[in-house]
């Protein structure tokens, strides 16, 4: 019998498969680019790494693996470009399938995050800090990667909380 690797989780099963000392990358797959950010091992805060460059998936994948090994990853969240109104278009399924094809390559588990304004919120965040137009259009997918990260790593951290037996929390 064949062992059956569970390579997409739902974030409730996230910290359960992620090894200790090991982090989280987070992904903005654009067109042109990956946007990647990385988290710190207590799974609390993410940093934007640059953007790697699209071209063919072999070379995407490889690149991509390389890095993230590099990071001492042990998951990835990946965006997922819901529509506004919740339905799923090409770049869901476009997006479904780049999964699809990492799953072959590799035994990360990866969690879909709804992106839904990530980019609109990685874009003002870059604007407040008076990025010019042409670092930000350098850096959008990278911020956008760690706005989709970052919300993961709050869900995991509410759940830490709501999971806490003792009765304690922080405020």
């Amino acid at each position: 019998m064949e062992n059956i690797k569970l390579t997409v989780l739902t974030i409730e099963q996230l910290e359960d498969h992620v090894a200790e000392g090991k982090t989280v990358a987070g992904l903005d797959l654009g067109t042109k680019t990956i946007g990647i950010a990385i988290s710190d091992r207590g799974f609390s805060f993410a940093n934007p790494r640059p953007v790697l460059k699209r071209r063919k998936f072999t070379h995407d994948a490889q690149d991509l693996l390389k890095a993230l090994n590099a990071e001492n990853v042990g998951a990835i969240v990946i965006g997922l470009p819901v529509n506004m109104d919740g339905s799923e278009g090409p770049r869901v399924q476009a997006t479904r399938a780049f999964v699809r094809n990492m799953e072959k390559l590799t035994d990360l588990p990866f969690v879909y995050w709804d992106e839904r304004l990530s980019t609109v919120a990685a874009e003002r965040v870059l604007i407040g800090m008076d990025v010019s137009r042409q670092k930000r259009a350098e850096r959008i997918d990278s911020a956008a990667a760690a706005f989709i990260l970052q919300g993961a790593l709050d869900r995991l951290q509410s759940l830490r909380q709501e999971t806490d037996t003792d009765g304690s929390s922080f405020p």
